[in-house]
């Protein structure tokens, strides 16, 4: 089939019904008025003319070709788009992506079949407005998402508190700063550029407020109502980021609804994402797109419904930039076998499971409070330090409990499950679990983690302090992996009581007594599968070449003073300072985040995130810096925010922001 020509409409307005105009980048097949085509939407706060420029030109042109118009519009207060945004997946959020679908679908070029895609806050969006049913909504693509607000995003994770969420405040802080640019907004960009800094929230605020699974974070997890899902969805995700559990909880809910593809990657499009192998989003994409909005009779239906990687003895290194493995795929998801193993008398991992009326054989562990330096970011954006490392390190404040080395490989894929029974003297201790490949020569690679506030040991809704020395039957499920141990290796179970900076701690340090004879940890067997080849893209290079101006950096690093008993964990990025070579707009953002936290001190911890944003043109010059901060006592969450904007050299706003938000069993 011969490629399609096709026009970029570089800004079209939409206007909603409150007369709000929103900013849309189109792609647009020639001839489509005479000839309607489907339509591909993706709806973000991050930016289309700068921010995600580069994956959309990576994308959309080639849906084009392929006869599929692509709309990419950005959220009110974003971007060129009127107004300020409201928050994260709000019900106005969600009510204007229906309203922009219909208007998508009510166009002369339009077939009338909507197609809704992204990742991360588009993979998210994509499903909740699935979910509320719009006519010309046909199925969606969902990229690094969830159904599950609450536990798998970068809030909270069974009760404890993701770092993450101060690093994406910061982020969403610095981006909802940043101005519209006057080429396409004219004369009004400072207006609403001075209106979004006024008026902006600080998102962790409301985060804060809602430290329990309820109606806020049921809000948009359509693990509230799989049946009530309408549409064919295609969830895909990669094992080094956040949210790499979710396709298999989209199979396991949605049924033949939904189809789960899982390869290495980091928190980026399989197309040009880390670690390779990369997989060929664009045709896998059309094919699924040419499916449901064009009524192809094409056989994506047919599609496995779980494809994924899986892992052979991956090693962690300052740069992943392959992992070996293979692709399997399941023609339907089933429940996994599982694979038992307990803990004999010796101390070793060994198959089976725990021995009924077993003497009990207590250990106590109190993790340093800085265990955890080499677990890297919770969502992963390159494949460096921001991966997990050598786990050695974190393994040496950890209890270690390990298999001999194995005679043959072991498959898994799938959930793996921990139990065990557990005293403390608080009222609220975190526990994490996780799952290591222990290499013949000592390398240490994380498969899988899992966390757990025990206060929320039955449930995030209504979180109960720990029964003082007493022992709790606790259940934890660990993300899922799919790796092949192999013969000579060994399976490494590593518990801490701490998990830091990724995971905040309690209020206390008071540590956990664990009954090893209590232990039974659930691998998830691989199962029945056929061994199978996914393309690779054709072009190994796909995103386009901005002008550099001036070179990123990227840095990360843990200072110990061994003197005061303080660690510091350091994060800094700079993109580099690139212009666009169609608009002339260039832009620069720098990210600072310092993370530190004292010995035998919770009540220590402290977080920066410092963002300086900058965006230019000849003769024109803006700049933002934000700075959120997060700190604790004993009864209350501590975090401040500030916002300073600057034209040319002249500062022309500045607020702060300060409150102090009660812990609620965290």
């Amino acid at each position: 089939m011969t490629d399609r020509a096709f026009t970029v409409i570089e800004n079209q307005w939409i206007t909603l019904a409150d007369g709000t105009r929103l900013a849309a980048r189109i792609w647009m097949p020639e001839g489509a008025e005479q000839d309607p085509v489907p339509a591909v939407f993706e709806f973000l706060p991050y930016r289309k003319r700068d921010g995600t420029s580069p994956r959309d030109e990576s994308t959309y042109p080639v849906f084009a070709a392929a006869g599929i118009a692509g709309v990419r519009v950005d959220i009110r207060g974003s971007g060129e788009s009127d107004g300020v945004i409201d928050g994260e997946y709000t019900p106005l959020e969600l009510a204007n992506a229906c309203e922009l679908i219909a208007w998508i679908a009510a166009q002369p070029w339009s077939n009338g079949a909507v197609g809704m895609m992204g990742i991360s806050w588009g993979g998210f969006n994509c499903l909740q407005v699935a979910a509320l049913k719009p006519p010309a909504l046909k199925a969606v693509i969902s990229i690094a998402s969830t159904v599950d607000r609450y536990n798998d995003d970068i809030h909270y994770k069974n009760g404890t508190h993701l770092s993450a969420q101060l690093s994406w405040a910061a982020t969403m802080l610095a981006y909802q700063s940043r101005s519209p640019d006057p080429e396409i907004v004219g004369d009004r960009w400072k207006a609403m550029w001075l209106e979004r800094l006024e008026n902006e929230p600080f998102f962790l605020e409301e985060w804060l407020q809602h430290q329990r699974r309820d109606a806020f974070w049921k809000h948009g997890s359509i693990a509230e109502d799989f049946a009530g899902f309408p549409v064919p969805a295609l969830v895909i995700a990669g094992w080094a980021d956040g949210y790499r559990s979710t396709p298999l909880k989209a199979v396991e809910g949605l049924g033949d609804k939904a189809k789960a593809l899982i390869g290495p990657w980091v928190h980026k499009y399989p197309h040009f994402a880390w670690p390779k192998p990369r997989m060929d989003f664009h045709a896998e994409a059309i094919a699924w797109w040419n499916r449901w909005l064009r009524g192809e009779e094409n056989g994506a239906e047919n599609t496995p419904q779980v494809r994924a990687y899986i892992q052979d003895a991956a090693r962690p290194s300052l740069r992943r930039e392959i992992d070996p493995g293979f692709w399997i795929a399941k023609d339907r998801w089933q429940t996994p076998d599982m694979a038992t193993f307990y803990v004999e008398q010796y101390g070793t991992l060994a198959p089976g499971m725990p021995i009924a009326g077993a003497v009990g054989h207590d250990r106590f562990l109190k993790s340093p409070l800085d265990t955890g330096i080499m677990a890297g970011e919770w969502f992963t954006l390159k494949p460096d330090a921001e991966m997990a490392l050598d786990q050695r390190l974190d393994d040496a404040g950890s209890l270690v409990i390990e298999t001999p080395p194995l005679g043959e490989p072991q498959d898994f894929l799938g959930q793996p499950v921990l139990e065990l029974d557990i005293a403390t003297e608080a009222d609220i201790v975190n526990l994490c679990a996780r799952l290591v490949d222990v290499h013949p020569d000592g390398t240490a690679t994380r498969v899988t983690f899992g966390v757990v506030n025990l206060a929320h040991r039955g449930g995030n809704a209504a979180p109960e302090a720990m029964p003082r020395s007493e022992k709790t039957r606790i259940r934890l499920v660990l993300d899922a992996m799919g790796y092949r141990f192999r013969a000579g290796h060994r399976i490494r179970l590593s518990l801490s009581t701490a998990y830091w900076p990724m995971v905040l701690p309690p209020p206390t340090d008071a540590g956990v007594t664990i009954d090893l004879a209590s232990l039974g940890l659930a691998l998830p067997k691989l199962g029945a599968h056929r061994v199978i080849e996914l393309p690779e893209p054709e072009n190994p290079d796909p995103l386009p070449k901005y002008t550099e101006l001036a070179p990123g950096e990227t840095a990360r690093g843990v200072e110990r003073d061994l003197t005061n008993g303080l660690t510091e964990y350091s994060i800094y990025e700079d993109t580099g300072l690139y212009e666009h070579p169609g608009t002339g707009l260039a832009t620069r953002q720098v990210r600072d985040e310092l993370w530190s936290i004292a010995e035998n001190d919770p009540l220590s911890m402290t977080g920066t995130a410092v963002w300086t944003c900058d965006m230019q043109r000849p003769g024109w010059f803006v700049r933002t810096v934000s700075i959120a901060t997060i700190a604790c006592t004993a009864t209350d969450w501590l975090i401040s925010a500030s916002v300073r904007a600057f034209e040319g050299e002249a500062q022309v706003f500045e607020k702060t922001f300060e409150k102090a938000i009660p812990r609620d069993f965290m």
